[in-house]
């Protein structure tokens, strides 16, 4: 009897080395090995759903994502990498990031993005290396690149570029983190026409003198914005109030007249 169960025991150790556990999920459009999914050239709309939670990996370039909204992502905790170049993208709504605070590398070149949010990237707290390369991002907001503490390389260029009193914010950050800038000589002004193809980081502190200058914060607009109303306001009343003064002044004027040919005509 000893003999069998042992028996038994060793053949069902062999069954369970010939059926071996289920691997971790992996879409259709994808093949994962080791954590990685690459579901790159699959012509995509959106993010696969059925990721496995310990990708740390992720290629979902040339496809045609055109929105990352916010629940584009599947729980990835660990993700590490994320790329998504060429694509159609043209919007990251605010919470689309939300959940990749592991995240250190984010590819998101030669896509359409013509804006973000400064929200957009707030949850990405690790991340250490940023594309936004060949998009049609004519300006990039400040807090866009401050809520990155992490970032060490950062690429812009083969973007239109506009070089108003816009561009003074992005210049600014650029001219204190000018090593973590990826390929400086391709970050080229597209406008004004006169300024085409003008490299950013070559301005000066002078070429922003008059922006400076005439620079208003929020809180100036607000005080405008309150002021301007209650001043018309104002000079409407004082106008009435100036007018009715004429008025009465005038026929104040005209009675002592007015009694004065009354006693004439009596006396003729």
């Amino acid at each position: 009897m000893g003999c069998r169960r042992g028996l038994g025991s060793v053949l069902a150790a062999c069954l369970l080395l010939l059926h071996p556990l289920p691997s971790p999920a992996c879409p259709v459009a994808c093949h994962c090995t080791l954590g990685e999914a690459d579901c790159s050239e699959h012509d995509l709309r959106e993010v696969p759903q059925s990721l496995s939670t310990n990708t740390s990996a992720l290629w979902l370039g040339y496809n045609f994502i055109t929105v990352l909204g916010p629940h584009s992502f599947p729980p990835l905790p660990g993700l590490l990498l994320l790329s998504l170049p060429h694509n159609y993208l043209g919007l990251i709504h605010s919470r689309a990031l939300v959940g990749l605070g592991a995240l250190q590398e984010l590819d998101l070149s030669n896509n359409y993005l013509t804006e973000l949010s400064p929200e957009t990237f707030l949850p990405l707290t690790s991340l250490a290396t940023l594309n936004l390369g060949s998009n049609r991002l004519g300006v990039l907001e400040p807090g866009v690149l401050s809520t990155l503490p992490q970032l060490g390389a950062l690429l812009l260029q083969d973007n239109p570029w506009v070089c108003s009193c816009s561009v003074l914010p992005l210049w600014r950050w650029l001219s204190h983190n000018r090593d973590k800038v990826r390929e400086r000589s391709s970050l080229l002004c597209r406008l004004p026409e006169q300024l085409n193809k003008y490299p950013i980081m070559a301005f000066g502190n002078e070429s922003f003198r008059q922006c400076q200058e005439t620079s208003l914060s929020a809180e100036h607009y607000i005080t405008f914005l309150i002021i301007g109303p209650f001043s018309f306001v104002a000079s409407i009343f004082f106008c009435i109030f100036m007018g009715s003064i004429t008025v009465v002044y005038h026929n104040l004027r005209r009675e002592p007249h007015f009694w004065r040919r009354s006693q004439t005509c009596r006396g003729c």
